[in-house]
């Protein structure tokens, strides 16, 4: 089946546990054990706001990549291109949060769970097929380059979300096959060379990336907001209940995707977006809902300081 976007990107067992108290030993009031990852997690937000999404990642042969596998294909995901590893364990990702909000976060994610330039090949029917494809760059540089280019070759729209590898000439490579580019302040100021501080830095960075490819460069500049820019044009939208982090960002870039995959322009894709990160910051260590209803307020909610986006 033709997938309306692919996500390539990570899945993992995601822990939650909130804890009680500041001090060492403090008692656990409450564990979660969800579907996780920040592949899984995109793929999942597409598939709750209508697309038809095919997942590209890979999980170990042990019990819990069953589970996974079966909580991604209830909430909406082709998970027939998830490469099953065998003789590894799938990746555990543990977020232990207190009640002051402050949390702490572990990963124990083998090498042999992330995609190699050879699962990329495999999946090149997925990549070449659907509408948009959404790479997340925690995945090895030379697989990552391999889905961009698979991507670019077809004539696919190409979401990088995240800042590309160290390497100077494979993130060239990368970049000039990404049509849109969404980075957080460290990462946009470690590509730019000098902090994001200011929304005119920001603007000169965003102008800097834009001429090595991509059509869009999406910047959260944190507590100054969301910047957008795109050919001679920005928008600055703030952050509505904090700056998108973990499943919200994620539910971010799902939004942004596939507003773009629906033919609509950056600026109702980024308020979209925004509403979708607000939504999924209602809901701190689970996993959002991004149902019309949740999202209706948040819209509305922009609409009310801005004009409705055309």
């Amino acid at each position: 089946m033709t997938a309306d976007v692919a996500v390539v990107g990570q899945i993992s067992r995601d822990l939650v546990v909130l804890v009680s108290g500041r001090s060492e030993g403090a008692p656990v009031r409450e564990r979660r054990e969800l579907l996780g990852g920040k592949g899984a997690n995109i793929a999942v937000g597409l598939a709750q706001l209508g697309a038809s999404v095919g997942l590209l990642g890979v999980v170990g042969d042990d019990e819990p990549a069953e589970r996974l596998l079966r909580q991604a294909g209830t909430g909406g995901v082709d998970t027939g291109w998830v490469i099953r590893r065998r003789g590894t364990t799938t990746g555990l990702m543990v977020d232990a949060r207190g009640e002051d909000g402050r949390w702490r976060y572990l990963e124990d994610v083998p090498s042999a769970v992330r995609l190699t330039p050879d699962d990329v090949t495999e999946a090149r029917p997925l990549l070449a097929s659907a509408g948009t494809v959404v790479i997340q760059p925690q995945q090895p540089a030379d697989a990552t380059l391999a889905a961009a280019e698979c991507a670019q070759a077809a004539g696919r729209r190409v979401v990088l979300d995240g800042r590309p590898g160290e390497d100077p000439l494979m993130r060239a490579r990368l970049l000039a096959a990404t049509d849109v580019l969404r980075l957080d302040r460290p990462s946009g100021a470690l590509l730019a060379g000098y902090p994001l501080d200011t929304v005119e830095a920001a603007l000169r960075a965003a102008d800097g990336l834009l001429r090595l490819g991509p059509a869009l460069v999406v910047l959260d500049l944190a507590e100054l907001g969301c910047l957008f820019v795109w050919a001679d044009q920005h928008l600055l939208l703030p952050h509505r209940g904090g700056p998108p982090a973990d499943a919200a960002a994620d539910a971010f870039t799902a939004a942004l995707a596939w507003s773009l995959t629906r033919g609509q322009g950056p600026r109702r894709a980024a308020r979209l977006a925004v509403a979708a990160s607000g939504v999924a910051l209602a809901h701190p260590g689970g996993r959002p809902s991004l149902t019309s209803e949740a999202l209706a307020p948040r819209l509305a909610e922009l609409d009310r300081h801005f004009a409705p986006a055309r």
